[in-house]
């Protein structure tokens, strides 16, 4: 496990997302991956705050509401409201913040911020004419565009959304992004690890070293954003004024003794921004570059992960948003979700979604596995000790490897979750899950229960088994809160040890813990039968 300063938070943020539409699993997915990093720090015992929100700003979100017939701030209130904030609730997100880019702390920090970097002399008026890709909501230079196919051939388009730009010829303010390549180059050679997995840093490098160009910070045919404070004619460019989000939620600008000042001196730098790879260019080139700029510190790493794909082939938009969060957990539930895109696909690459798929890990690793456990781990408490759970005897060699694998497993998934591998350290513990599910097979408690002379072997099992529950149950809480929690009131644990909740990672593979005498419940199953959740 890293080392930890005791002041300092652990800090956390996803992107925030356009509301031009609803949210989708792609979201989603960004967002349960913060959701796990983060609970699993809080089962570590350290002071953490999550950051998740919405960017309101921008060409994208005043057309879609000129569409709508209504006003930007009638559509993005009504999207927040009916969409955004319900989403975080189907999903079981546990984040401190939620941030919204019209919100006027926002606008005030953002002022603030670039009104510093202009004083320090990085920012001067230029005309901008070039590509802009509405969709993006960026920039483009001529080597970012491709062929155009089908009805667009002849056409030079985006690459992500494979439509054709926008030719813009506007009055703007300019950034001095070309001050700071040097410094970005030193920064990453030297530090690699600010930049993460090693395809995001490479492509950062290579993006930096053809040469940066300055960009402009501001708009002056667009409304719908944050004034320049010396400029009220322009708005901040949208990507120039969302990223300061990260800032603005944890008391940038306040007096440094104000409780916003001591939070943003406790909170800043962030530990990690978890961004697509889409948009690593804005997370690891321009905005270190920004905060260089406003001398303040960079974040301390920056995690790209990859697309999410459909029958091998990446998700168009229109396709994403056929796929809304809620349709897959209302199927599988909100702890399946969790555990499948988590599991199933490697942290920092591309990674396909399959309803089949999903299925079969469902049955085969959570319901039959996992669950089958529980299920008859208690169920066993309560036919042979009428519910009360049996003093442990001698150890024997099977339960001294229990229990040294869990040992094993908690190094593991400790190390595997401070690299980001979620899956790994996902596996690390189902691994003891099998284990469990095998020692249960070999010992056969309902063989020993035939034998009175075996009572108290059979009790020996029958802790073990429930001791090892106890574990797996905090171990998995971070990734299934729902599910481990119900696994925590069968266990009878909360009366003796706690919340699950206040369980800490490092104290988890101390044997032992589960009190004699407890009283074990056997409940509904922790994951139903697909055919009994319902289409």
């Amino acid at each position: 496990m890293a080392s930890l300063d005791p002041s300092a938070r652990f800090y956390v943020t996803t992107p925030i997302y356009y509301v031009n539409d609803a949210p989708h699993i792609g979201h989603a997915y960004t967002t349960t991956a913060g959701d796990f990093l983060t609970r699993w720090h809080r089962q570590r015992g350290e002071d953490v705050w999550y950051l998740t929100g919405v960017d309101e700003h921008g060409t994208k979100v005043q057309r879609a509401a000129d569409a709508g017939g209504v006003t930007p701030q009638q559509w993005v209130d009504r999207l927040v409201e009916s969409a955004w904030l319900p989403v975080l609730q189907t999903l079981d997100a546990a984040n401190d913040d939620f941030i919204r880019t019209t919100e006027p702390r926002h606008a005030v920090a953002v002022q603030k911020f670039w009104e510093t970097i202009r004083e320090n002399g990085f920012v001067y008026a230029a005309p901008y004419e070039g590509p802009y890709c509405v969709g993006c909501e960026e920039f483009k230079f001529a080597a970012d565009l491709v062929p155009g196919t089908g009805e667009y051939e002849g056409e030079q388009v985006c690459p992500i959304h494979g439509r054709p730009v926008e030719h813009v010829v506007e009055d703007n303010w300019f950034f001095k992004l070309s001050a700071f390549g040097d410094r970005l180059i030193a920064l990453y050679e030297a530090q690699p690890e600010l930049v993460q997995p090693q395809s995001a840093y490479n492509e950062v490098m290579s993006f930096i070293r053809q040469g940066l160009v300055d960009i402009s910070m501001s708009r002056s045919s667009v409304s719908w954003g944050v004034p320049l404070p010396w400029d009220s004619k322009q708005v901040v460019y949208v990507w120039f004024e969302a990223l300061v989000n990260y800032l603005t939620a944890v008391g940038y600008g306040e007096d440094p003794d104000s409780s916003g000042g001591k939070e943003f001196a406790a909170t800043w730098p962030a530990d990690v921004h978890l961004v697509g790879k889409d948009i690593i260019r804005f997370h690891a080139v321009y905005w270190p570059a920004m905060l260089m700029a406003a001398d303040l510190p960079l974040p301390k790493k920056v995690f790209a992960h990859g697309f999410l794909l459909v029958g091998g082939e990446k998700m168009s938009k229109s396709r994403v948003n056929g796929i809304a969060p809620s349709q897959i957990i209302d199927h599988f539930g909100s702890d399946a979700f969790r555990y499948y895109f988590m599991r199933s696909i490697q942290f920092g690459q591309d990674g396909s979604f399959s309803w089949e798929e999903m299925s079969a890990r469902y049955t085969a690793e959570l319901a039959n596995g996992l669950g089958n456990l529980a299920s008859r781990g208690t169920a066993m408490v309560n036919r042979y000790c009428e519910g009360l759970l049996p003093a442990a005897g001698e150890q024997g060699a099977a339960e001294r490897a229990l229990s040294e694998h869990l040992a094993r497993v908690v190094d593991e998934a400790e190390a595997a979750m401070d690299l980001l591998d979620f899956s790994a350290a996902i596996v690390a513990v189902k691994g003891f899950v099998d284990a469990v599910n095998m020692y249960v097979t070999e010992q056969e408690p309902w063989v020993l229960a035939k034998d009175e002379a075996q009572a108290a072997r059979l009790h020996t099992v029958l802790y073990a088994i429930c001791e090892s529950l106890r574990a797996i149950a905090v171990l998995y809480y971070p990734l299934m809160p729902k599910a481990m929690a119900d696994l925590w009131s069968q266990l009878g644990a909360e009366a003796s040890l706690g919340p699950i909740s206040e369980q800490r990672i490092g104290d988890v593979a101390r044997w032992g813990q589960l009190t004699q005498g407890t009283l074990i419940t056997k409940g509904a199953g922790l994951f139903p039968r697909l055919e009994e959740v319902g289409e």
